[in-house]
């Protein structure tokens, strides 16, 4: 039985081979067939037919290649379209006219009793508010809105002034990012550096408070303005920043308020971008400058704010600093001051974190506090002070940080230890680490002195 089964195999195959000589095709020839019906089969399964309408041909297209710098008429193109589509947007916002007259109609439809000095309104009178206010307001005049600012008022009703705010608001930034996007030269929804020198040089003559810059500092003002925006929201350095970014972000705010003409003189020396600000820094670059080269050596950088930066600290800044023949620029000097002036802020620890990462381990460790700590306690020394005992002081840092691994400090455990400027200053700064191993005596003369001068009052 089992030799009649494989004699009938061996005549099948015998006849297949026969048949296969016969056929005359290619190996190219039966690839193709081979292809086609696998496609055919393919498409059968996933139940594409002929009466079936091919769903690739209604994707709408989503990706549209820029133009090279040598399509000049594309790139024209390109450019006048979003001016023709910017000046659009800026006609949908609110101007001077429709604001006041829906703060009259606002006001005319408050509803009794007001809450101190503040008109409220009902939801049913907004909502009539906003039907009679046209187009334009429709978009704030929806209920999410109102939820957003309603809060204790017992009749459930909210503040007129904090409604029209709102609207102020809004209107704010959106001709702020209309603003921005006219130097977006990419058209990508960020600025490079360029576009925002730009951005800043057209807007110095509309601050009055900066009418006093004489026009040969603009090039340092714009800088020096430009500096803070990329050093907290550009930290990977990549050269832009989303506009979104700078919407978002208190710079702005800070940089429009030159417009007060009658800013405080505190408010102006609190201001980074207040002329008095941009002058006192840039003063201080000059007077560092002992050979007036325009750069900045180590040695003329350890004079920087008390003197008492260490030399190790200073050593690891031109290690990993842009520098040019062994010295600083005006642009790397700002990134520096605006790292020591805000070590409480996240992107001024990650500058002074990479410095004290000497191995580039991305933590630190005893053997590297011990490193920086060393150069505090030589200094001690010159001054005739007593060394601190680095146990002590290493100690206390990890008590202050309480890191996620107790061997290892990261730069997330100094940001979310709210400890980060003190600790830094223990490791770099003579003067710091002074203030820190005396803060109680500090605090303790502070009362002493704020209860006397109560008592003179």
């Amino acid at each position: 039985m089992a030799n009649d089964k494989t004699a009938h195999w061996k005549d099948l195959l015998r006849k297949r081979l026969a048949s296969a000589k016969q056929d005359g095709k290619t190996e190219e020839e039966k690839k193709a067939e081979e292809t086609e019906l696998f496609t055919k089969y393919y498409t059968e399964w996933k139940g594409g037919g002929k009466g079936e309408v091919d769903s690739f041909k209604h994707i709408p297209r989503f990706y549209y290649r820029l133009p090279a710098e040598d399509e000049v008429l594309l790139q024209k193109l390109r450019e006048e379209s979003r001016a023709v589509f910017l000046q659009r947007k800026s006609r949908e916002l609110l101007d001077n006219e429709e604001l006041q007259n829906l703060w009259f109609l606002l006001d005319k439809h408050q509803v009794p009793p007001t809450t101190g000095d503040e008109a409220m309104i009902s939801y049913e009178s907004f909502l009539k508010v906003g039907e009679q206010a046209g187009a334009k307001c429709k978009l704030f005049f929806t209920a999410r809105v109102y939820a957003k600012l309603l809060h204790n008022d017992p009749y459930g009703r909210i503040s007129i002034m904090q409604f029209f705010n709102y609207v102020m608001r809004k209107v704010w930034l959106h001709q702020t990012r209309i603003g921005l996007s006219l130097y977006d030269v990419a058209g990508q929804g960020y600025l490079r550096e360029s576009d925002l020198e730009n951005y800043i040089l057209e807007l110095i003559p509309t601050l009055p408070q900066l009418d006093g810059l004489e026009k040969s500092f603009y090039s340092f003002y714009v800088c020096t303005a430009v500096r803070k925006f990329f050093f907290f929201l550009d930290p990977l350095h990549t050269g832009k920043i989303k506009i979104q970014d700078i919407l978002a972000c208190s710079f702005l705010d800070d940089l429009l308020e030159l417009r007060d003409e009658e800013l405080s003189k505190e408010s102006q020396e609190s201001n980074w971008f207040s002329a008095p600000s941009a002058l006192r820094v840039y003063g201080q670059y000059l007077n560092l400058d002992k050979d007036h080269n325009g750069m900045l050596s180590k040695e003329e950088l350890s004079r920087y704010g008390t003197g008492t930066l260490t030399s190790v600290f200073l050593d690891r800044v031109y290690q990993e600093c842009l520098t040019y023949d062994g010295e600083m620029d005006y642009k790397t000097y700002l990134d520096f001051v605006l790292a020591l002036e805000n070590r409480k802020e996240p992107a001024a620890l990650q500058y002074i974190f990479k410095l004290l990462d000497m191995e580039n381990k991305g933590y630190l460790n005893v053997f590297t506090l011990n490193y920086f700590f060393r150069a505090i306690q030589e200094q001690m020394k010159i001054h005739g002070q007593e060394p601190v005992s680095f146990q002590d002081v290493k100690d206390e840092i990890f008590d202050m940080v309480k890191p996620k691994d107790p061997y290892k400090i990261t730069l997330q455990d100094l940001v979310n230890s709210g400890q980060g400027d003190t600790v830094t200053s223990i490791l770099i700064d003579l003067n710091g680490f002074w203030t820190y191993e005396n803060r109680e005596v500090l605090v303790a003369n502070d009362t002493d002195s704020n209860t006397a001068d109560l008592d003179d009052s």
